[in-house]
């Protein structure tokens, strides 16, 4: 793996989600001692379940769903709330922060059960569900998301069984060296996963999106040679979620791309995709707490 210099950097975050990113670990932490409390609420084994969420919530009940079917737990879909189809499903988890969601709203109307997973009590969609966690301790003011999404994961993770206090070892150990961000500079990046990992590599990509204005891209690692691989260059990064298949790091070689891969499990891995996100904003004078054309939550006008 090659290494582009990163800018300088202050080691105190001067942004709401510079000073979130780093609130992972311990949100992480309490979220695993709340989980013997909040799995009862959770899928069980054999149910067939269905995982809604907007933008990055949508993210994380992708990841989710491919980690709960490949753990043999049940069938299990994730869907953007507002594609959510009419078929019938055990139980519906429902992802958001601000849980104002229009579009998550209107798919709770579903005849299933629903547990709704939040940051904010007494909103609509914490209402309308049959049960309600609320990760309150994990809320934000950036309008970027961060440890909200992250810290749900972990909670999901835990309750398949995953024993996670290494990665949040790791995710410890990123953030101790805040100024080492693999392709800092980079024009573009390609962000890729395979399984569970593509959720985490179409997070990573909205974060760059979101607070910096970067063009990226995400995509699962078998389709990258499908054709976006054509964009590949000098100067320009593929990073992979989890280890890269075989014969893709040669064809990314071949390009004259920087790759980045690591031995990090992707969610603390995405941590450094997260900080940066925030210093590439910095160093473009662009406020990575407030993006253009952004809000905390999309709330539509009733038809």
């Amino acid at each position: 793996m090659s290494t582009d210099s990163a800018p300088p950097t202050t080691t105190v975050p001067s942004s709401h989600v510079g000073r979130e990113i780093r609130r992972q670990p311990a949100a992480w932490r309490e979220a695993l001692d709340r989980l013997p409390d909040l799995a009862p609420l959770l899928p069980a084994p054999g149910e067939r379940d269905a995982v809604i969420g907007c933008g990055t919530s949508w993210f994380m009940a992708q990841a989710y769903a491919a980690l709960r079917e490949a753990a043999g737990m049940g069938e299990t879909d994730a869907f953007a709330a507002s594609l959510f189809p009419d078929r019938r499903y055990d139980r519906i988890v429902a992802i958001s922060r601000s849980g104002t969601t229009t579009e998550v709203v209107r798919a709770m109307a579903a005849t299933a059960p629903v547990v709704a997973i939040t940051a904010v009590p007494g909103t609509p969609v914490a209402e309308q569900a049959d049960e309600t966690i609320l990760l309150d301790f994990a809320d934000e003011e950036s309008v970027v998301q961060t440890v909200f999404a992250t810290t749900t994961l972990t909670l999901l993770r835990g309750s398949l069984g995953e024993r996670l206090a290494g990665v949040i070892e790791q995710a410890q150990s990123v953030l101790a060296r805040p100024d080492d961000l693999p392709a800092a500079g980079s024009e573009q990046f390609s962000f890729l996963g395979a399984g569970w990992a593509y959720g985490i590599a179409l997070e990573a990509g909205l974060k760059m999106r979101e607070a910096a204005q970067v063009w990226t891209e995400s995509y699962p690692q078998m389709e990258y040679r499908h054709g976006p691989i054509a964009i590949a260059a000098p100067g320009r990064a593929v990073w992979v979620f989890g280890s890269p298949v075989p014969g893709l790091a040669e064809d990314v070689a071949a390009t004259g791309a920087t790759l980045v891969d690591d031995d990090l499990d992707p969610m603390a891995d995405l941590v450094r995709a997260q900080l940066l996100a925030v210093r590439r904003a910095e160093v473009q004078s662009l406020d990575p707490d407030r993006p253009r054309h952004l809000t905390r939550s999309v709330v539509l006008e009733q038809a």
